[in-house]
């Protein structure tokens, strides 16, 4: 095998020269993870099913609609506050499900093991896995164990895939989104991102910042319950709002604007962020989704929303256009307006 790269072989592969090795940020679900994507993945495996991005990718199965998932969860530290890897794992997996409007049933699991690893710790993060995936209503029907040397593996690090069922007359992707659809938010930004800070860092805050990880397919439920004229879902995990929000005008070829007065950031994450020269809306989140509906939709979905317990705080942060197509705009508190374009990286490496 050849030591150099034939980058002309690559698909559009001027971005990947600039890192001809792999960095922290190429995981962290900014410009450099999508260049990994579409200049290497993508040109090696893309199909039609691949290409269409989703946070799960659906497909028709003698007769049936499935959506499947598969995710890596790799987070330093283990135990935050709130939860720990292994519940993350099978939420975070559930929820790229509920992001197509699946129904998720069953879950497989491979664990990396690193050798010298408490077994008590692994025995806690097995059982919070139990409990979470009881919780979410989905059944875990396969796994696999490999254990890697002492200093190879950072204690244990989890894969998860997942497969669901999707309603009849459910039809939601990024490439949905349309002009005058409403942008609607499930609840707080970054207390996930800002969770895992505070524990490395080693902050202390007059409030404890918890993380917000939870399955959000009984949310996803009730909102289908009042219409099945979603557009867009989409849980935005690393990378945050506004990456997630960037991705989906770039698939549809929409501008979205929003309203940062809207936008709802607990006090505790506020101050986090302003100590440590962050902004929220990059700041990644384990159990908050956003929906992007039909206006004639957008009040009775908020109402849902905010009926149930992952919703309480759920609110109206702004408007798909036509205008500035492919980006993302924000109106400040003062008034202003500024792009929210997509970071190079991750301002918060291994949260995830």
């Amino acid at each position: 095998m050849a030591n150099t790269l034939n980058f002309e072989s690559w698909s559009c592969p001027l971005p990947l020269r600039d890192y001809p090795h792999i960095v922290m940020g190429h995981g962290g679900g900014g410009k450099l993870s999508a260049d990994l994507v579409r200049h290497l993945f993508l040109p090696a495996f893309g199909n039609e099913a691949l290409n269409r991005l989703g946070d799960s990718t659906v497909f028709a199965l003698n007769g049936a609609r499935l959506a499947v998932s598969t995710d890596s969860f790799v987070v330093r530290p283990l135990f935050f506050p709130g939860g720990n890897i292994g519940e993350l794992a099978v939420n975070g997996t559930v929820n790229d499900l509920a992001m197509s409007g699946a129904q998720p049933l069953y879950l497989t699991a491979g664990f990396i093991v690193e050798e010298g690893l408490p077994l008590a710790q692994l025995g806690a993060i097995v059982e919070s896995m139990a409990a979470a995936a009881k919780a979410a209503g989905v059944q875990l029907i396969a796994g696999d164990t490999k254990v890697v040397d002492k200093g190879h593996g950072d204690g244990v690090f989890i894969n998860t895939s997942g497969l669901g069922l999707i309603p009849d007359g459910v039809d939601i992707g990024p490439q949905r989104a349309q002009p005058g659809d409403v942008v609607l938010l499930s609840g707080t930004i970054g207390d996930h991102g800002m969770a895992i800070m505070s524990v490395r860092e080693g902050l202390q805050f007059e409030t404890e910042i918890v993380s917000d990880t939870a399955p959000l397919n009984g949310l996803v439920e009730a909102m289908l319950a009042v219409t099945r004229d979603i557009h867009v879902l989409r849980d935005p995990t690393r990378g945050g709002l506004a990456s997630a929000l960037n991705e989906i005008a770039q698939a549809a070829g929409v501008g979205i604007a929003l309203d940062e007065r809207q936008i709802p950031v607990n006090p505790a994450v506020r101050s986090a962020c302003e100590l440590l020269g962050m902004d929220p809306l990059y700041v990644a989140n384990e159990g908050k989704l956003i929906a992007i509906v039909p206006e004639a939709q957008a009040e009775a979905v908020l109402a849902a929303m905010r009926a149930h317990p992952l919703g309480k705080r759920a609110a109206r942060i702004g408007q798909v256009m036509a205008a500035h197509p492919r980006m993302v705009t924000a109106r400040t508190g003062i008034g202003g307006t500024r792009v929210v374009d997509m970071q190079i990286g991750e301002q918060l490496p291994r949260i995830c």
